[in-house]
């Protein structure tokens, strides 16, 4: 099906949609089919000529404005149509051509490429020199601070991160925090608490902290603490100094890190004869030449012949510098091996990077590596610029708004849903943008843009009138000509709220708004009738924003609440009839409008897990194309809407409660989700996560029949234990990634069974007791396994001794040891025969 792209605007769907007209008997049409007939012909015409010019490096000025003038003729007549459609009383069913999507298999051989980033060539060096330096006086228990000062693109935040993760286990507490251009101190600051805290009762009504409640809480929980803080990107001397008063000089031989771009801010950080500056450098031309090499060829030393006089002139010109090196290699690794193809590029490049130091230098080679995009990578990469700053993307959210927008299409078989992670996933090998989070299964959770690479990109939005940027001073507002298409709100004023309430806003498709201020002062609802996504996550002043009119965006495909919270839903929200996600996360909102279950093209229900409890709405069973629902208490629900869950029979994630309030009161629940689940499990499930329960509930699962062939994800939050296995689990369960389960006993037997789950790559098991005071883990099972979490409770906690050959994949473990136990046998659990083990944690 033809998508949205920014080089095209809304010319593709707009003639798909054209011809599904045509096709349509609808007598009430007759009078106009000439004219779509003459309009679908001018429209195939020009999208001819556009795909021509769109293909040209460097199309004259005559072309640029008439591309420009036919994507907005696209645009504007695609709202015309849609308003057309809906008036003309076909709304509800027409298609717009894009099709249910579902959850991607992401190969794990992903992450290795873009995993290997964190140990670029060349800094083992000066990352053990920096450790070094951190970890030194230690007896004289004052505070030290460490500046990295260099050029965009040597590899700051890379080398910080590196230092952070070697030392991190040497201090009581730690954070890694981002600071940006335009640095929100109160967001900062709360964001250090929260990674520098276990205690959800210190964090208690966080939220709602101002800013000197919030830095005092820190100074409070730093005090008597040996911290370790990393400041990323400061910009200047002002935002370290309204920042680095949280931190407290006490005598415990602290150490702050601090990266910046300007001597003189890191100069500001350093006052002390006991702090330092360290000043990157380039990288050396071996180091050049190997980290080149190993991105394009795989290894550092197999280089053709024929390539090697190119590629030194292609290295001279990025001077050593980490991202030069890395965007140009990713753009070379996926064009023939051709030597013409390499000097085309070599020329492109311009002069010496490291000699002229030039930020428009390094622009015009992230720009070699945008313009060798197709089309569908450009759209989806220039959507990034909804997003400020040092923003940590979620993949979820943006794979959704991505759909939303009709940006992606199946392909050869792959839902929506595969193909948009697909993209998401080439942009991250091809270094456009830096993964974050990469989990067991190698999934990456979330993403962030380097600053200079956001800078291209937003430059390029502009260009495109693809995305307007209220940043602020900064804001540009294109140009009077184009309307305005999409609308990311960054920054904003009250002034600039009342110019943006004078623009023609009908046309916006994307609303997305990271600022909380003057949210009061914002256009109403009714003025964006063209909107397709709408996303409120973490607008704190949400609730002063009067949001009548929800009723009218009857395109509205996401909307997004997290984080926001609100404790009201609008009530137009269920004449949303193409609403697809809906994210109530983190939101005071108790009960759901009864006519929620009207909203039938819904996939993504989210509610919070760690919150209130939500009764499962009547009428659920018909909305069949939910793929996931989280945050449902069971127990809470009618007995009758625990049985529609059963009807679900595209559902692939359920994330529910079992509030616990007596076995008998509850029986009936019990045993009717028991009977939903085993239905559920026949369809499509993927991923269960049960919170609470108690054990009649639990011990029903031991007859979960038939077996859920689809899952990949079983996990189980209470204080019950299972007493036994339950019989299906069983090596059948091919597919079964990720388990989490409370046991009573575990036995050899118990670790038998489950080594012998041949998908397997985390496991974390909870007892109340072991059979043995000492599990031998033999050579054979857990052949995948690379996270293990193994918590025994109490003077039963037997240890574990991993013997030769056995996990010969496990990279983290985290491990419960009785002391008495470990006396009598010895601390020796061969952890020297785990080769991959990066991780270790004993409690």
């Amino acid at each position: 099906a033809p998508v949205v792209t920014a080089a095209l605007g809304a010319l593709g769907p707009l003639l798909g949609k054209l011809a599904d007209l045509l096709a349509n008997e609808c007598g009430r049409l007759r009078r106009v089919r000439r004219e779509i007939r003459s309009l679908r012909t001018e429209f195939t015409s020009m999208h001819g000529a556009l795909m021509k010019y769109t293909k040209l490096e460097n199309p004259d000025d005559q072309v640029k404005i008439w591309v420009s003038l036919v994507r907005e003729l696209a645009y504007d007549t695609e709202d015309l149509f849609d308003k057309f459609i809906r008036h003309l009383g076909n709304g509800e069913s027409h298609d717009s051509g894009f099709k249910d999507s579902g959850n991607a298999a992401v190969d794990p051989r992903l992450a290795a490429l873009f995993a290997e980033e964190a140990h670029l060539v060349g800094i083992d060096g000066p990352r053990d020199e920096l450790a070094k330096w951190m970890l030194e006086e230690e007896n004289k228990h004052h505070r030290r601070v460490l500046s990295i000062v260099g050029f965009g693109g040597l590899g700051k935040t890379t080398l910080a991160n590196e230092v952070y993760r070697k030392i991190q286990g040497r201090f009581d507490c730690h954070a890694f925090v981002s600071v940006s251009q335009k640095p929100d101190r109160k967001k900062i600051i709360k964001d250090v608490i929260s990674q520098v805290s276990d205690s959800d009762a210190f964090k208690k009504d966080i939220e709602i902290w101002d800013e000197k409640t919030s830095i005092s809480k820190l100074r409070e929980l730093l005090q008597e603490k040996r911290y370790l803080i990393i400041i990323d990107d400061i910009w200047s001397i002002v935002a370290w100094n309204a920042i680095h008063c949280a931190f407290p000089e006490n005598k415990c031989s602290s150490r702050i890190l601090a990266t910046t771009r300007i001597l003189e801010v890191a100069s500001s950080c350093c006052p002390g004869p006991d702090d330092q500056i360290y000043e990157m450098k380039p990288l050396s031309d071996p180091h050049s030449e190997g980290l080149f090499f190993k991105r394009i060829f795989g290894s550092e030393n197999s280089c053709p012949q024929m390539f090697l006089e190119v590629s030194k002139a292609i290295l001279k010109k990025c001077g050593g510098l980490p991202l030069a090196i890395i965007s140009i290699s990713g753009l070379l690794a996926s064009r023939p091996r051709v030597k013409e193809e390499w000097e085309k590029v070599k020329r492109s490049i311009g002069s010496d990077l490291i000699k002229s130091q030039s930020l428009e230098g390094m622009k015009n080679i992230l720009s070699l590596s945008y313009n060798d995009l197709p089309p569908n990578l450009k759209t989806v990469l220039l959507y990034l610029s909804n997003y400020p700053e040092d923003y940590v993307i979620d993949r979820e959210r943006l794979v959704r708004q991505w759909i939303a927008e009709g940006f992606i299409s199946e392909e050869r078989g792959r839902s929506c849903q595969e193909v948009a992670e697909s993209y998401f996933y080439e942009l991250i090998n091809k270094s456009l943008v830096q993964p974050v989070d990469i989990c067991y299964d190698g999934k990456v959770q979330a993403c962030r843009v380097h600053d200079m690479m956001l800078e291209l990109i937003i430059s390029k939005s502009i260009e495109e009138n693809f995305i307007t940027v209220v940043n602020g001073g900064q804001t540009v507002w294109g140009n009077s000509q184009c309307s305005i298409r999409r609308l990311s709100i960054q920054d904003i004023d009250q002034e600039l709220a009342f110019e943006l309430a004078k623009k023609d806003l009908s046309h916006v498709r994307s609303l997305i708004i990271t600022s909380s201020g003057c949210m009061k002062h914002l256009p109403s609802l009714t003025k964006f009738e063209t909107l397709r996504v709408l996303d409120f996550e973490y607008c704190r002043g949400l609730a002063e924003y009067d949001m009548k009119g929800m009723e009218t965006l009857f395109q509205l495909k996401y909307l997004s609440f997290r984080g926001t919270g609100i404790s009201e839903l609008p009530s137009g929200i269920v004449m949303l009839r193409d609403l697809e996600t809906l994210d109530l996360r983190s939101t005071k909102i108790r009960d759901l409008p009864d006519g929620i279950v009207q909203l039938t093209k819904l996939q993504h229900l989210c509610t919070e897990m760690y919150g209130y409890h939500r009764k499962i709405p009547i009428g659920i069973g018909n909305m069949t194309n939910l793929r996931e629902i989280s945050g449902f208490d069971i127990t809470m629900s009618s007995v009758g809407a625990v049985e529609e869950l059963g009807s679900l029979i595209n559902l692939k994630v359920l994330h529910v409660w079992l509030t616990v309030k007596g076995a008998e009161s509850h029986k009936s629940h019990a045993e009717m989700f028991h009977s939903s689940l085993c239905k559920l499990g026949s369809y499509k499930l993927q991923s269960v996560w049960i919170f609470g329960g108690n054990s009649y509930a639990f011990e029903l699962l031991d007859s979960w029949s038939p077996l859920p062939s689809c899952l990949q994800r079983f996990k189980m939050t209470t204080p019950y234990c299972l007493s036994k296995l339950p019989k299906w689990i069983t090596p059948a369960l091919t597919s079964l990634a990720y388990l989490e389960i409370n046991l009573s006993v575990i036995t050899e037997e118990v670790f038998g069974i489950l080594g012998e789950l041949s998908a397997l790559l985390c496991l974390k098991l909870y007892a109340d007791m072991v059979y043995k005071d000492r599990l031998v883990l033999q050579a054979r099972g857990f052949r995948c396994l690379k996270e293990f979490v193994y918590e025994p409770v109490g003077e039963g906690a037997g240890i574990l001794l991993f013997e030769e050959g056995a996990l010969p994949k496990l990279e983290k473990l985290k491990l419960s040891i009785s002391v008495p136990i470990a006396k009598a046998y010895g601390f020796y659990l061969g952890l020297d025969h785990l080769p991959y083990l990066k991780a270790v944690r004993v409690i």
